[in-house]
């Protein structure tokens, strides 16, 4: 009995040793995975802030990082001789709103409209597509909804919709899908409202409503509606939709009378009555299919070169197109590019424009901040990791309109017209140094007859198709 006695003891001992042993183990592990308070104090050694540091820390403390991290090796002249520039069509702005993929797609099709015209001051009407853009997203927000009304509200396709329900920003297909079934109109026929240049507001409100609708669609599906009968409920809730729209930016043109003017308001020819359509067709003389004939070239080093890619849910319309992009080292994607300058034909282009911009001059250059020496660290990523941790992505559109070539045909610089207003960079433009363009440049929109045979041959393979979520996927504001 005492053997067994003894024997038990060890036995207890032996389970209260391991028990310890575990604790141990686990603050120990703590000790590394918690900021512990001798992992602060070892912190808190490794800094020692005196003599010029102090004053870079007093520096940083009262001003923009920014301001004192200009590179006072990169202040020289901006260098604005480019080897192919084309006139440009007058800088427009889009104030405080994020349609620049609106803006820069106008801007492409005005350059055509001005010379059919031979009027110089032509624009086109921003809002009166941005109505029929919102329009559209509202409804494949909502057709989305029922689309996807068996899923769970949990599930990652459902809370990317109900994030994302609409916005003001967006691509070079809306342009194309929006233009082509709508048309366009001069932008004295249909002007600006103080919303359409002030679109956040609004937006928030419009979001809210899509979402009210959304919900109550769920929850009919799940008291056994029909898909006609939700679809039904949507189209009526879209009249709320479109006489909010109405309200914020005005009821949509549907015909005018109109002809252009010169400088001084004299008619150049006599009034004509006009469609939407009749009008672009007539302006834009359109000679090719904006879809059909346009490939967007993209430059995403974190996928596969050579290969095409479609992101799904990423269109304006229910029954348009989803972005589609042939990815392209960019050795191959700047000679198309260069192409189309050479035949005076601009483009669709976007980038991630906040990264080293130097907003008094418009330059675009890796070098102009210096970031590593102010802040005492070392910024290494690459363009293709920046892509994977959501550091860097598409964000402004633009209109590619000037390359500067050296003596061998390779690009130094490019020239961007800008929607910022006149004032804002080089008379309206950003310049970016090609060391930019590389690091930073993501998409550009060509016509198929500037793309090589071997490189177009590329397009005829199946698109591998990326969810909305995807880091790719973003509209540009």
């Amino acid at each position: 009995m005492q053997t067994m006695a003894i024997s038990k003891h060890k036995r207890n001992a032996m389970k209260r040793t391991a028990l310890l042993l575990a604790i141990a183990t686990c603050f120990s592990a703590s000790a590394q995975e918690s900021l512990t308070p001798a992992v602060l104090s070892s912190l808190e050694k490794s800094v020692n802030v005196s003599g010029a540091e102090k004053a870079i820390q007093n520096a940083i403390q009262s001003n923009a990082i920014n301001k004192i991290a200009l590179n006072g090796n990169n202040r020289q002249a901006t260098d604005t001789w480019f080897s192919l520039d084309i006139k440009g069509t007058g800088i427009s702005d889009q104030a405080s709103s994020g349609r620049c993929w609106l803006f820069t797609g106008l801007n492409v099709l005005r350059q055509r409209a001005m010379k059919n015209l031979k009027n110089e001051e032509f624009m086109f009407s921003q809002v009166y597509l941005f109505f029929y853009d919102q329009l559209e997203k509202s409804n494949l927000f909502l057709q989305s909804v029922i689309d996807t009304r068996k899923l769970p509200l949990d599930s990652q396709q459902v809370q990317w919709l109900m994030s994302n329900p609409i916005s003001d920003g967006g691509t070079y297909t809306g342009v194309a899908d929006l233009v082509s079934k709508y048309g366009l109109v001069p932008q004295d026929v249909m002007s600006e409202t103080y919303v359409s240049n002030n679109t956040s507001e609004f937006n928030g409100h419009l979001k809210r409503k899509l979402r009210e609708i959304a919900i109550n669609i769920r929850e009919k599906s799940e008291s056994g509606a029909s898909v006609k009968d939700l679809e039904t409920y949507k189209m009526e809730q879209m009249k709320d939709i479109y006489k909010m729209l109405c309200l914020a930016y005005g009821e949509p043109v549907k015909e005018f009378r109109w002809a252009a003017k010169d400088k001084k308001g004299k008619y150049l020819n006599a009034p004509k009555d006009y469609t939407p359509l009749s009008f672009y067709k007539e302006v834009c003389a359109p000679e090719e299919d904006l879809n059909a004939d346009y490939v967007m070239l993209m430059n995403d080093p974190s996928r596969p070169y050579n290969k095409v890619y479609e992101i799904d849910m990423d269109r304006h319309t229910y029954d348009g197109h989803n972005w589609l992009y042939l990815n392209l080292d960019i050795d191959n994607l700047s000679p198309i590019a260069i192409a189309s300058l050479q035949d005076s034909v601009p483009m669709y282009f976007s980038c991630d424009v906040g990264k080293q911009l130097n907003r008094s001059n418009g330059l675009l250059d890796v070098n102009n901040y210096d970031y590593n020496s102010l802040l005492g660290t070392t910024f290494g990523m690459s363009k293709k990791q920046r892509i994977e941790t959501h550091d860097s992505g598409s964000s402004h559109a633009m209109t590619l309109v000037a390359v500067d070539l050296d003596e061998n045909g390779k690009p130094l610089k490019w020239k961007v017209e800008n929607s910022w207003g006149k004032t804002y960079g080089y008379a309206g433009h950003l310049i970016m140094t090609h060391d930019w363009f590389r690091e930073y440049m993501f998409r550009v929109v060509v016509n198929k007859k500037y793309i090589p045979a071997d490189i177009l041959k590329l397009m005829d393979q199946k698109p591998v198709k990326l969810p909305a979520w995807d880091p790719m996927f973003g509209m540009e504001e």
